[in-house]
């Protein structure tokens, strides 16, 4: 392992972070509140960066740095990012491991939060808060790679290490060229929705907050109540489709931009997430008209709710925990299934589970007809055997993490429900979870060890499991 260079990466790496903090740098002194916390925060960071950067080492790089490196990395960030948290004083972070949470949730986009006095903030610290999510929805090291194409690294490998999803691909030769198509495309969508935000009423600051949020499919707001605070149908309209716009596969934006329409629309995976929406929607609708006793209002606020937990983004305009058990259940099945491959959102990924359907199917059928040579196909191409391996490997090791983070969190003394669906919404980066943690709770009653679990939890979902369990491998640290 060439650990030299790993941490050369991660000290430039951490320069971009470092550099992100100037946005609510800025906000803190528009609004005319203390910069010191983003001050002293940069600076620790470039006394750490700086250093590593300028390291000594061999350009060796292989496959199992890249995937110890995002490791490293993300687990860094997650520190590194809750400085400012820590420097602001109070405000309901009452720990340095409340910090590390909220900053983990931030860039893993989970938007589980300690928090229960969010409004008492400063500006600038929300405005990071919701920023973190925006950087650590298309990935920390696809900016790096943009900003830095010449880190002297195959940046491919860091890319796929990071990119979620069972298959991965480039929009362009160079992984940096990729980079940079990608943010071009996360930047535009991010800035019409906050252009759509503003005509709808919210103010400049909220549209930013909010869009930030929406783009990373994270959840933060700088508001209670959430996106419920507002109040308008118009607003959670904007946010529901773009909530939906971000969960689906970039590349497919990449094809429309090439006036590839057809070829995008033919997508498996996306005619399965969108299915897997309006059935949702339908259920969740009709569950919840009792309550709401209007159909229309009813069908508002079902949609919202989907869109929102299906693209792990988090939002909410109702406290869907008083809803029925049948629409808080259909709601727990898209914490599983979670977004598409190559988006902003987290979870299992709707191409894991259509090509684990597509194996289960196949499987009864050479049952019934033991001669029958079947393989599996999406988009028309044949799947390998072993990528088919790799996605029930990652299943199996998802409902591991799961079972063993729910356990650790029931020392807590919690119910069932919470300690189930805390590591549930950690692990697939969605958020609010049932009961105590639900869309009007918080986490900030867990103790240090349940926060510190999850937050491993969220950045293992965020990186989908392997450059977390490769970490923890006594391979990854031997030199050969």
């Amino acid at each position: 392992m060439n650990w030299k260079f790993v941490l050369k990466i991660l000290g430039r790496v951490s320069l971009v972070v470092a550099a992100s903090m100037t946005l609510p740098l800025l906000c803190a002194l528009i609004y005319r509140e203390d910069p010191l916390p983003f001050l002293y925060s940069m600076g620790i960071i470039l006394c750490v960066s700086l250093p590593l950067s300028f390291l000594p080492a061999e350009k060796h790089f292989s496959f199992r740095e890249g995937f110890a490196a995002v490791g490293l990395i993300w687990l860094f960030i997650g520190v590194a990012g809750g400085l400012p948290f820590f420097f602001n004083g109070g405000g309901g972070f009452n720990t340095f491991v409340d910090c590390i949470f909220e900053s983990s949730s931030g860039f893993t986009t989970t938007g589980a939060t300690i928090l229960t006095d969010i409004e008492s903030l400063p500006n600038g610290i929300l405005l990071w808060r919701a920023f973190t999510h925006w950087l650590g929805g298309m990935g920390v090291l696809v900016l790096a790679t943009a900003l830095l194409p010449s880190m002297g690294v195959r940046s491919q490998y860091l890319a796929q290490a990071e990119s979620p999803g069972p298959v991965f691909s480039k929009l362009a030769p160079k992984q940096s060229q990729s980079s940079k198509i990608l943010y071009s495309i996360y930047c535009a969508m991010t800035a019409v929705e906050v252009v759509l935000l503003k005509l709808a009423g919210m103010p400049w600051y909220d549209a930013l907050v909010h869009a930030f949020s929406t783009a990373g499919t994270g959840g933060f707001s700088n508001r209670a109540a959430s996106v419920g605070a507002y109040d308008s149908a118009v607003i959670d309209l904007i946010i529901s489709v773009f909530m939906l716009l971000f969960s689906i596969n970039f590349s497919l934006y990449f094809l429309i931009l090439q006036r590839r329409v057809r070829e995008a629309l033919k997508s498996d995976e996306l005619r399965f997430f969108l299915l897997v929406v309006a059935l949702a929607t339908v259920g969740v609708t009709a569950a919840a008209l009792p309550v709401y006793g209007d159909l229309l209002r009813s069908l508002r606020y079902a949609f919202f709710q989907v869109s929102s937990i299906v693209s792990t983004t988090g939002f909410a305009t109702a406290d869907y925990v008083l809803w029925p058990q049948l629409a808080q259940f259909i709601l727990i099945l898209l914490m599983f299934m979670g977004a598409c491959a190559g988006s902003t959102g987290g979870g299992i990924k709707s191409s894991r589970v259509l090509l684990l359907l597509r194996s289960i199917r196949r499987e009864i059928r050479q049952i019934s007809h033991p001669r029958l040579v079947e393989v599996v196909k999406l988009d028309g191409k044949v799947i390998p055997e072993e990528t088919l391996r790799s996605v029930l490997v990652f299943i199996g090791c998802y409902f591991l993490i799961l079972l063993g983070g729910g356990l650790i969190v029931s020392l807590d003394d919690v119910s069932f429900s919470v300690s189930f669906s805390a590591a549930l919404t950690c692990l697939s980066n969605v958020g609010p979870g049932l009961q105590e943690i639900g869309p009007v709770g918080s986490f900030a009653a867990f103790s240090p060890l349940s926060k510190l679990v999850l937050s491993v939890c969220m950045i293992a979902g965020r990186l989908e499991i392997f450059p977390i369990l490769i970490l923890l491998a006594p391979s990854t640290w031997r030199r050969s």
